[in-house]
Order: structure tokens, then sequence, then C-alpha cells
């Protein structure tokens, strides 16, 4: 199952670098009661960095309802209320991407569903790099350096 996400993956990377659409997605920071963040590690792409969890929102998806749908399926938990933090332009990717930014509180222990999402773990939200908590993968890659 992982080999096959892994080229679904590598596929869509290159749609998106030829035909570069609009897309919309999510990230959230879920913290602990000790004030640490959840960072996944996925099963696909550069699946050596933990990052914020996240996705993409559907056509007809609030951001907020995204969000929410995310944590549930990637995670097994409900993350609310969640808040707005900030909404982020990039095309990092090849795509031309609305990425809106989620925070909030976990009161449970998450389960990665073991598809997508290969392992969760928190951090100390002070401890963790910039580029980490961003989900800048080439940003993340020179601060291991």
């Amino acid at each position: 199952m992982g080999g096959l996400i892994q080229l679904a993956y590598r596929v869509q990377k290159t749609f998106w670098k030829l035909f570069r659409p609009r897309t919309r997605g999510v990230k959230v920071m879920l913290f602990n009661d000790g004030g640490e963040v959840l960072l996944i590690r996925n099963s696909y792409g550069s699946s050596d960095l933990f990052v914020l969890p996240g996705g993409g929102v559907r056509p007809w998806e609030r951001p907020i309802d995204a969000a929410r749908r995310e944590i549930r399926e990637e995670l097994g938990v409900v993350a609310d209320p969640l808040a707005p933090v900030s909404t982020h332009f990039t095309s990092a990717e090849g795509k031309r991407d609305t990425i809106f930014m989620f925070e909030g509180n976990l009161m449970e222990a998450p389960q990665p569903d073991g598809i997508e999402v290969a392992e969760a773990r928190f951090f100390c939200s002070q401890c963790t790099s910039r580029a980490d908590l961003a989900g800048d993968k080439a940003e993340a890659r020179r601060a291991k350096r």
C-alpha cells in the first residue's frame, strides 16, 4: 500500500508542475496540555520530516471543516474548537496554493491512520525549528544541516 501512495504522490506532483492548478489546503497546530505541538511524519513524500497535520480543502468545503476532517481522518481525534491563525500563499510544490492555518488543543491521544500518517509525536514548541512548524520542507532540510 505504501508504494501505491508514494506513486500517486509523484504523479500528483508532476501534474502540479505541468498545470500549476490553484488549490486550497489547511495546516493545524494542535497542542497538548503541556503546550507541546503535534507534528506528523507522512508515509509518502519526504517521509523523514515531521510536519504539521493537514491536507486539501474540497471545492464545496469551508477551510475550518477541512481542518476538522483531516484531523479526524489522519489522527482519529476531534479537535474543537479550532481557531483561524493565518493564511499563506505559496507555489513551492508547483501549484498555486492557499494554506489556511488553524490552532487548537487536543484532549485525547492521536492515533495515526497508518496509511497517510506513519507517526505522530508532540514536540516542545520552543524547541522545534520554525521550518518544521511552517511545513517548509526545503527550509527544514537546510535547518538540519
